[in-house]
């Protein structure tokens, strides 16, 4: 079945059902990052709040180390056996990872066995979640028809973030209406791990019953040897460095204004938990519904556009953003200026899968668009958390906003010399 032949209904099947299997991934690995104010003192027992979230974030970054790995594996399995059989394997790797999480023991009952055992659910989870973009993005991108594709592919994004919502949301319900903080520092922090896992199941009958890409069927007759390979993928090596370049100030951008940002508020701007999760919820519910915007947007004008814009304002007003949010004493005043950053980052969040996609052709499209991503995220996406973190505690907390800004001005050089991947999509090879 070719895939101009698909129906609308039956495209939007497809999209739907990678979109929810990307859904649960992310918000398994973000359900850490949202609730790492309540666990840290589980797993690293120190008096100085600064210090615990900076060995919780340290973990957090190592889990970034394995996705090289996750975005090799599964791009590689991806590309040779298909994309469906390799987002149905990392959707089982994710949901081990979580349980693993909820039933770990704390520090005061196991001692340095618990943050060992929390140390390697992360790695698991980071070896799936950095094989999930890859395939995802191909499989998004492959699915849809060659005018929307943009739009279509913004939904990776949108269950990304999504992920993020469930997680905040699930916070919210048990911060304001199930459990009191202490219940929620002692066991109730386990509570969306639990959930994490459960949902894997049903993503699993999802993806198990997808429809596989025509741009995969028709290359099945390809050698082996030529399909998901290092030594096949390295005779592209412009898509390679573009891929690096165009995700390295986006993927800090997004990281600090998303994860790190409910601990920024908490921590920096010394609002409460409950009221950091709230308009982290609201932002990030707003930033979703802006990625189809911004790629049906990117089908009418091309891609450039809005690469150039994220890499022209962020590099001029993420200094000033985060400067002017580190002083804000108003839960209205932090939300407007969290909102304008990302729609800033939209330029990037809403596009980035669809760009490096067109870059490949289809026999290392996956792996293509996965390893050099998940390399680059792994540095300085996964890093960031960390880094803000070690700088606050030197009390030079700024040089973390000079940091984003040089990273982002990095990748508008790489915008501004790279050409429109709408008109030379390898996907129209197919």
């Amino acid at each position: 079945m070719k895939t101009t032949q698909i129906t609308t209904a039956g495209r939007i099947k497809a999209i739907v059902g990678g979109s929810i299997g990307n859904l649960v991934e992310w918000y398994d690995w973000y359900a850490y990052a949202a609730f790492a104010i309540y666990f840290s003192n589980s797993f690293f027992p120190d008096s100085d709040m600064t210090a615990q979230l900076l060995n919780t974030a340290g973990i957090f970054a190592v889990g970034f180390l394995m996705r090289p790995v996750g975005g090799w594996l599964f791009g590689s399995i991806a590309d040779r056996i298909g994309r469906k059989k390799a987002m149905t394997f990392s959707v089982l790797l994710m949901s081990f990872g979580s349980l693993l999480i909820a039933v770990t023991p704390t520090y005061d009952a196991i001692g340095v066995l618990a943050p060992l055992l929390l140390l390697t659910a992360r790695l698991l989870q980071g070896l799936s979640v950095g094989g999930e973009y890859g395939v995802s993005a191909t499989y998004l991108s492959e699915m849809a028809t060659s005018d929307r594709r943009g739009f279509y592919s913004s939904f990776q994004y949108v269950t990304l973030i999504g992920g993020q919502l469930i997680a905040l949301g699930i916070q919210l319900i048990l911060q304001k209406i199930l459990l009191t903080e202490s219940q929620l520092e002692n066991w109730g922090w386990r509570i969306p791990f639990v959930i994490g896992a459960l949902l894997s199941v049903i993503a699993l009958y999802l993806r198990a019953n997808l429809h596989e890409t025509e741009a995969f069927e028709s290359k099945k007759k390809i050698e082996e040897n030529k399909k998901g390979t290092i030594k096949e993928l390295l005779k592209h090596p412009k898509a390679l460095l573009t891929v690096v370049g165009l995700t390295l100030g986006g993927t800090l951008a997004f990281y600090t204004y998303t994860t790190y940002m409910q601990k920024f508020l908490v921590n920096t701007v010394h609002l409460t938990k409950e009221d950091s999760t709230l308009i982290s919820f609201v932002s990030l519910f707003i930033f979703a519904c802006l990625q189809p915007l911004f790629g049906a947007l990117s089908d009418r004008i091309g891609r450039r556009p809005l690469l150039l814009g994220f890499g022209i304002l962020g590099t001029v007003f993420t200094y000033p953003l985060l400067d002017a949010l580190s002083t804000t004493t108003s839960m209205w005043g932090a939300f407007f200026l969290i909102m304008a950053a990302l729609i800033i980052v939209s330029g990037y969040t809403s596009i980035n899968a669809v760009v490096k996609a067109e870059l490949f052709p289809s026999e290392v499209r996956a792996l293509g668009v996965g390893l050099p991503y998940a390399l680059t995220v792994a540095l300085f996406g996964g890093t960031a958390e960390y880094l803000a973190l070690w700088f606050k505690q030197q009390h030079v907390e700024h040089y973390f906003y000079w940091y984003i800004t040089g990273c982002i001005f990095f990748s508008l050089i790489v915008y501004s010399r790279m050409g429109d991947t709408k008109k030379t999509s390898s996907l129209d090879k197919d």
